[in-house]
């Protein structure tokens, strides 16, 4: 399950993490700007809103830290 590999990222970084319910209009906006195609999906953005990952499913918390640390 991601959530608990989330709120775990989460607790040690020191970026702003949003959650999105799919089931809202502006997140499905947002969901369908980004091509996501299920659930869950993990992205991790650029302060541009660039991509610099994406997780589909299970979430590799060592992928994600790395992907946050090389934003900083």
């Amino acid at each position: 399950m991601a959530k608990p590999v989330v709120d775990g990222i989460e607790r040690e970084v020191s970026v702003p993490v949003l959650r999105l319910n799919t089931g809202g209009g502006v997140a499905r906006t947002l969901a369908q700007g980004y091509g996501l195609r299920g659930v869950p999906t993990l992205l991790v953005l650029d302060g541009q809103g660039r991509e610099v990952l994406r997780q589909l499913g299970r979430v590799d918390r060592q992928a994600v830290v790395a992907a946050l640390d090389d934003l900083q």
